[in-house]
């Protein structure tokens, strides 16, 4: 048994930059400013992590940003709600949807999410796609702040649900920045980076991932890569 684990924005979805601006209507509201939000990076980061980064850098103490994050996260839900509306601004990355159900489909696979983002904003920005059924796991920046202790996270989850542990070299993450390759090396697990975000295949090539993909549209090509483990593949 394998487990897929896979990023959101950028990965299997390009949300046209809902997120950040539901992130700066929200710290506005909730803590007065953005802080140096246009040059920060927010590819790879959770979501409690983008807030303690800005807001920290703005000069507020870490115990007084927590003590209004529950809010923030009501407000910036808010925000992101009516930002995403019918999901006409989410595009579906090429080859996703058909990766994700042709994985879900087989009986050695356990499909699953691993992602920056916090639970329920993931639900709004995959509800417009019909694909957050098929995801039967999940690991959010809702669980953790540090994104490097969500794996553990996921396996976690995929044990409560099949009744056996799946080892990190049987777990998959696939996103599409170093983050997420940075996060699969810490875990022990396999590293697939796709270039359909705002990283290069050269800059994500420097990254040492197992597996590089262009893009997901040659699904055949990709699952039989996916599912054989580690092994190099510019595309």
């Amino acid at each position: 048994m394998r487990l897929f684990l896979f990023d959101i924005d950028g990965t299997l979805v390009n949300a046209g930059g809902v997120g950040r601006t539901a992130v700066s209507n929200a710290l506005t509201e909730v803590y007065g400013t953005t802080g140096a939000i246009d040059g920060y990076d927010f590819r790879g980061r959770t979501d409690p992590r983008i807030v303690l980064d800005l807001i920290g850098a703005a000069g507020w103490d870490e115990a007084d940003i927590h003590a209004r994050l529950t809010t923030y996260f009501d407000v910036y839900l808010r925000e992101l709600d009516a930002l995403v509306g019918d999901g006409a601004r989410v595009r579906v990355l090429p080859g996703v949807g058909d990766v994700v159900r042709a994985l879900s489909a087989r009986e050695d696979a356990v499909v699953g999410l691993l992602t920056g983002n916090i639970e329920p904003g993931a639900r709004v920005k995959l509800r417009s796609t019909g694909l957050w059924p098929l995801f039967r796991v999940g690991a959010f920046g809702s669980d953790d702040v540090d994104r490097r202790r969500l794996p553990a996270v996921a396996r976690r989850r995929a044990h409560e649900a099949l009744g056996h542990d799946i080892p990190f070299d049987r777990v998959t993450i696939i996103g599409d920045t170093p983050l997420d390759v940075d996060c699969a090396r810490a875990s022990g697990a396999l590293a697939v980076a796709v270039a359909t975000g705002r990283y290069t295949g050269d800059e994500l090539s420097a990254c040492s991932p197992d597996v590089l993909f262009p893009d997901l549209s040659d699904v055949e090509s990709v699952i039989d890569a996916l599912c054989a483990g580690p092994k190099s593949n510019d595309g």
